[in-house]
C-alpha cells in the first residue's frame, strides 16, 4: 500500500519546478512591480516629457560619424515589465541625427519621431551601445539597408506582446549588423519574437547559439548575449561579458 504523505517523482519535479520559477520569474517582476508603483510617471501621453535628455552633443559640433541604440521604459504599468529601444545614426559632417524606431500606432517604421536622445513617455533613456569614427561611417549604409529590410511595416502589424514591436525591430538591425556587438536589455521584450515558430541557430551577433519558439519560450548562450532564458517574454540569466545578473522586471544587473 502507498504510504501516506507520500510524493511521486513527477509530483516532486512539478514542485521543484514552481519553486525555482517563482523565485527567478515571479518574485523579480512583483519586487519590481512594487518599487515601480512609488515613481513619478505621466497617466497619458499628451502630458509626458518627451524633450531631449541631453545625452547626445548637438550634431554640428560633432563632426564624425556615430551610431547610437537607445532604450527607455514605456509608460504606466508596462514599465514594471519591459523598455521601448531605437536607433540613432549620424554621417561624418552632417548636420542633424536620425532616429529610427517603431511605434504601435499608424505605419510602424518611424524617422525623427521624437529627438535622437528624447525620453519616452517621462523616462530617461540608456545608452545600450554605439560605434563612432571610421567604423560607424562604415555600418551607416548598412543599417539604412537594415531598416528598410524589416518585415513588419503594414499599419496594423506591430504586436506589443510577443512581437514583432519596436525591440523586435531593434534586434532585425542588430543582427544585420553584428558588427555592433551589443545584446538588448534583457527587459526589451519582443526581441526573440519569431515569427517562423521553432527557430534553432545562431544568436544575433553570431557569438553563440539560441533555441526559441515564437519568442515565447527559449534559451541563448553567446559571448555578447550571455546566458539568457526566456519564459512568455520575461528574461532570467546572466552577463557574461560584462558580469551582471538578468532579472524579469529589474534587467540587467550589474555585479
Amino acid at each position: 500500500m502507498q504510504q501516506l504523505g507520500h510524493i511521486s517523482f513527477p509530483m516532486r519535479i512539478a514542485r521543484h519546478f514552481l519553486l525555482l520559477f517563482s523565485l527567478v520569474f515571479l518574485l523579480p517582476v512583483a519586487s519590481h512591480a512594487a518599487w515601480w508603483y512609488w515613481q513619478p510617471s505621466a497617466q497619458d501621453w499628451r502630458y509626458a516629457d518627451w524633450s531631449s535628455a541631453k545625452l547626445l552633443p548637438a550634431a554640428a559640433i560633432e563632426p564624425e560619424a556615430t551610431v547610437h541604440v537607445f532604450a527607455a521604459r514605456v509608460g504606466r504599468w508596462r514599465g514594471v515589465f519591459a523598455h521601448h529601444s531605437w536607433l540613432v545614426v549620424k554621417e561624418r559632417g552632417a548636420s542633424a541625427y536620425t532616429r529610427f524606431d517603431v511605434v504601435g500606432w499608424g505605419t510602424p517604421v518611424r524617422v525623427n519621431h521624437r529627438e535622437a536622445d528624447g525620453r519616452w513617455f517621462g523616462n530617461v533613456p540608456e545608452l545600450v551601445t554605439e560605434l563612432r569614427g571610421e567604423a560607424a561611417e562604415r555600418i551607416i549604409p548598412r543599417i539604412r539597408d537594415a531598416v528598410k529590410s524589416y518585415a513588419y511595416v503594414q499599419p496594423g502589424s506591430y504586436t506589443a506582446w510577443p512581437g514583432p514591436n519596436s525591440n523586435s525591430f531593434v534586434q532585425h538591425v542588430l543582427a544585420e549588423v553584428p558588427e555592433l556587438s551589443q545584446a538588448l536589455p534583457p527587459t526589451a521584450i519582443g526581441k526573440d519574437f519569431r515569427d517562423a515558430g521553432f527557430f534553432a541557430g545562431l544568436t544575433p551577433s553570431r557569438t553563440g547559439i539560441q533555441a526559441s519558439l515564437f519568442g515565447l519560450a527559449g534559451f541563448t548562450l553567446g559571448w555578447v548575449e550571455g546566458v539568457e532564458v526566456n519564459l512568455l517574454g520575461l528574461v532570467a540569466g546572466l552577463d557574461i561579458r560584462q558580469p551582471a545578473l538578468k532579472l524579469p522586471g529589474w534587467g540587467r544587473v550589474g555585479i
